[in-house]
């Protein structure tokens, strides 16, 4: 895999680069001009460098059974290069400002000579705004395209380590989502399409892992949306499991179950929802024959429906990804 290290000035790009290159990780490194500022912690000698991002590319695409690492990824254009092929992944790096500042101010300190003056901390300010948003840099567009985004708050490297140890970026899900991650992200897509008041729940329906069926919350056809005035039950504001019986809306998974039916959905199907289901729905789908639900999030009556469905010898795990976005 290559992963690419996009951050800001003293962020911590080159530890987590150096982590990676103890983890078996090459390093590579597109040729730039020089930044803006003095190079505070100078690329290894040892980095394989390409003029090009083409060049890297091609590279590594002959080697995409290797571990490749990316310590200077800056530019909006090549990133979406890179983006194009299933063995890169984006990890932006960033920090406290104030925290930036005090790395900064020991980094210069340490590296002193005569032409190396430490800048105060609205010069800094200045200069980290600049690589933000200014041509050619504008890390703020890079930044918000990366999978997973690590917040460098820590003090000392062991804390560092111990963190990007949790969350494995080696992960090859990440990658290439494995059939859970692909099932699940449908359902949440499909939770998207919800118009009920109370939550949103997305379900999607799979035999042979193929799928016959979506589904997600909402009043029945030709009945106004929840969000709409539709169900007086969800617009009360009465917590969860309060007036169930006069609710209006049907589940996501009662949804899904209706258009697939129980003979589409044979012996060997599977439920993937992004909520557990409740009680009611797991009764249903013991009745339909699923062999499984798989969920994400946890849902008040959990308990309840598991020995529903266990009863009804339904299996029903719970299923969680791997870390990606903002990672304090």
């Amino acid at each position: 895999m290559l992963i690419g290290i996009s951050g800001n000035i003293c962020s911590g790009k080159s530890e987590v680069a150096k982590y990676l290159t103890l983890q078996g990780f090459t390093r590579l490194r597109i040729r730039r001009p020089k930044e803006l500022g003095h190079a505070l912690s100078p690329e290894p000698s040892s980095d394989l460098v390409f003029e090009t991002v083409e060049a890297l590319i091609e590279f590594v695409t002959v080697r995409w059974r290797e571990d490749f690492v990316l310590t200077n990824l800056w530019d909006p254009q090549v990133l979406s290069a890179l983006a194009k092929r299933p063995f890169f992944l984006h990890v932006h790096i960033d920090a406290p400002l104030l925290l930036r500042y005090e790395r900064y101010r020991a980094a210069v300190e340490s590296h002193q000579s005569d032409n190396e003056v430490v800048i105060n901390f609205e010069e800094f300010v200045h200069k980290s705004d600049t690589l933000l948003y200014e041509e050619p840099h504008q890390l703020a567009v890079v930044a918000n395209r990366a999978v997973v985004i690590l917040v460098n708050h820590f003090r000392t490297l062991k804390d560092l380590y111990l963190a990007l140890y949790k969350l494995n970026l080696r992960d090859s899900t990440r990658l290439r989502p494995s059939w859970d991650s692909y099932f699940m992200h449908l359902a949440n897509l499909a939770a998207l399409r919800s118009n009920c008041m109370k939550r949103q729940v997305g379900c999607v329906l799979v035999r042979d892992k193929r799928v016959i069926a979506t589904g997600y919350n909402g009043t029945p056809r030709g009945l106004m949306n929840c969000n709409e005035g539709g169900c007086p039950r969800c617009n009360s504001g009465n917590g969860s499991g309060i007036g169930l019986m006069t609710c209006l809306c049907l589940h996501a998974e009662e949804n899904a179950l209706l258009e697939a039916g129980r003979d589409r959905i044979a012996a060997n199907g599977v439920l993937y929802c992004n909520t557990c289901p409740c009680l009611t729905c797991s009764i249903k789908i013991a009745q339909c024959g699923i062999k499984e639900v798989v969920y994400s999030q946890s849902y008040s009556m959990d308990e309840h429906s598991a020995k529903v469905l266990q009863a009804g010898g339904v299996i029903l795990r719970q299923f969680i990804p791997p870390t990606n976005g903002v990672v304090l």
